[in-house]
């Protein structure tokens, strides 16, 4: 009996350290997501074969948008123009087109990328369309939604024109729902 008591404790500290072992894993996981900044990736362009590198913005401000070409909040296309001009030693503009919210977004890129520079003269750089919400999502609109993987918050898309803002060392600074306007000063404020 004496022995059969020694057995199941022992099992017990072994069991309770592989859970420790697997508890601090985890963290230093965590901590290495965590740590990941935008500079991490790179995305396909609308424009067939290139690629938009996030870690040649190094130094300026980002703002990541969702895209469509059919929503009620397309003209804001002129808006994200705007500012990136008028801020263009500041900020980097980055167009992503995605048909997650009503199919407003149906195009291929090449219909895409006529659109945004027929109407609205778009000069910043569109990646190629992506999908931000759902099973499968973009890694780059993981990462900026999720709290565990940008450490700052969770954001949840819920239609197209979403805004993230990223600082000039690569960090989520702030989301933006889509009715905030590129030009609003709740972004703008961060140029100065």
């Amino acid at each position: 009996m004496k022995k059969i008591f020694v057995v199941m404790v022992s099992f017990a500290v072994f069991c309770n350290s592989c859970a420790q072992k697997k508890n601090d894993v985890s963290k230093v996981k965590t901590q290495q997501v965590m740590s990941k900044s935008i500079y991490d990736y790179k995305v396909d362009a609308l424009e067939e074969g290139k690629t938009i590198n996030f870690a040649d913005f190094k130094g300026k401000k980002i703002l990541i948008v969702n895209t469509a070409s059919e929503c009620g909040y397309t003209p804001q296309y002129a808006d994200l123009e705007k500012i990136s001009k008028d801020y263009a030693e500041k900020l980097v503009v980055v167009g992503f087109p995605a048909n997650n919210f009503g199919g407003q977004e149906p195009g291929s890129n090449v219909e895409i990328g006529a659109f945004c520079q027929k109407n609205y003269g778009v000069t910043f750089p569109l990646a190629s369309k992506v999908s931000v919400k759902g099973d499968d999502t973009a890694p780059i609109f993981k990462y900026l939604s999720d709290k565990n993987l940008n450490g700052v918050k969770d954001t949840d898309i819920q239609w197209n024109f979403t805004k993230f803002l990223i600082d000039e060392n690569g960090k989520l600074i702030e989301s933006f729902p889509s009715k905030v306007k590129p030009t609003d000063e709740a972004i703008t404020r961060y140029f100065n």
